[in-house]
């Protein structure tokens, strides 16, 4: 049986670390991988992880999973790439200790670790991609920097949507596996309250790019605002200034907004809100809460471009809405609040293409493109 080593240089539950999390777990059920994640520090995910019996390790140094953020300047860079290398050596000791055939990075930063790690331990490296390596996320240098490590260093991408893989260099190995969910047991069905009395609801981490700015102006601009408006979601990597200024928007434009914090699972909103809204302001790698509310029932409104494209269709799926383009997000709240015929059909018709999206699935496409890696490491 082939074992496969995942690194994550963050323990903080946020959507790529809960996708590699059901990811895991559904490559032990292929029957055809042992797998072990490895953590830098010390968090949540790491008992999650643990919770569903999964090898885990925490093989921490002197680096801080908030470093390197968006907007570092140089030489806040330079010390993180070095202090990243510098545990990436040890994270190569315990690799090779676990005697891995393949690891597997799951973020940029632990794309860097895995350099030095699978080097270390003389396994092929393949980058798990979950974020979109383009200047307007990355900025021109940095997304240029971290191309080119991955040229030089990767045998293969895992990309998680079409448009995620567009921005990722040209020659490696390319593979588009879809972050999968776990689909409900049973499905609830749409909900079909009138205008006064529904429920919207946005889930994910509070942050600027993610857009909850943009949504709360356009409730604010409904002639009819739904009765419950529901931001679900905590905030991480120093984004808790944004949560303020969040709350404070809110009661500028006399919205009566419920923020939630961060929560573990989230489908006890999603089962009983009447429309899901997804409002990235830059285009979205995937976006898997999308799936996750249209199995939950929810009609959906979702931003383009990004992966949202690749699972709705506007007008049979969903609606897709500009990112960022507060006109048109208010009027597809008007149209599906005032209309739960439409709103029936189109979360019907989501909740059926949610299945193309089983965990299951994506876990056999990463499975065999990392056998044909292993392959022609042999």
């Amino acid at each position: 049986m082939t074992r496969a080593v995942f690194l994550a240089h963050t323990a903080a539950p946020s959507g790529a670390e809960l996708a590699t999390l059901r990811l895991l777990d559904a490559l032990r059920a292929t029957g055809r991988y042992e797998v072990t994640m490895i953590y830098t520090e010390d968090g949540p995910m790491v008992a999650r992880t643990r919770e569903r019996g999964i090898d885990t390790d925490i093989v921490s140094g002197q680096f801080d999973s908030r470093a390197m953020r968006i907007g570092t300047g140089i030489l806040g860079l330079l010390t993180g790439f070095l202090a990243l290398l510098r545990l990436g050596w040890n994270v190569g000791a315990a690799v090779r200790d676990s005697r891995a055939d393949v690891v597997v990075a799951e973020s940029t930063k632990a794309l860097v670790l895995g350099s030095v790690a699978a080097r270390r331990a003389r396994v092929p490296l393949v980058w798990q991609v979950h974020d979109r390596v383009s200047p307007d996320y990355f900025g021109r240098l940095p997304a240029l920097a971290i191309r080119c490590l991955a040229r030089l260093m990767c045998r293969g991408q895992l990309a998680n949507s079409r448009a995620t893989a567009a921005t990722l260099p040209t020659g490696l190995p390319t593979a588009i596996a879809y972050p999968g969910v776990e689909l409900p047991a049973t499905q609830a069905d749409p909900r079909t309250r009138p205008a006064a009395e529904a429920v919207v609801v946005v889930v994910g981490r509070l942050s600027p790019w993610k857009g909850q700015d943009v949504f709360l102006r356009a409730i604010a601009a409904l002639d009819q605002r739904p009765a419950r408006v529901v931001l679900v979601g905590g905030t991480f990597f120093g984004e808790e200034p944004y949560r303020a200024e969040l709350e404070k928007l809110a009661a500028e434009l006399g919205v009566a907004a419920e923020f939630t914090g961060h929560v573990d699972d989230p489908s006890e909103y999603l089962n009983t809100a009447d429309i899901l809204v997804h409002c990235s302001v830059l285009p979205e790698p995937f976006g898997q809460v999308v799936v996750e509310g249209m199995a939950a029932g929810c009609a959906v409104i979702a931003a383009t471009p990004g992966g949202p494209a690749e699972i709705i269709e506007t007008g049979v799926h969903g609606l897709l809405v500009p990112g960022g383009d507060t006109a048109a997000l208010t009027t597809a709240l008007d149209t599906l609040l005032h209309d739960p015929a439409t709103r029936v059909r189109l979360a019907t018709a989501g909740r059926a293409r949610a299945r193309d999206f089983d965990i299951h699935t994506g876990a056999r496409v990463v499975a065999d493109f990392l056998d044909t890696v292993v392959t022609r490491g042999d």
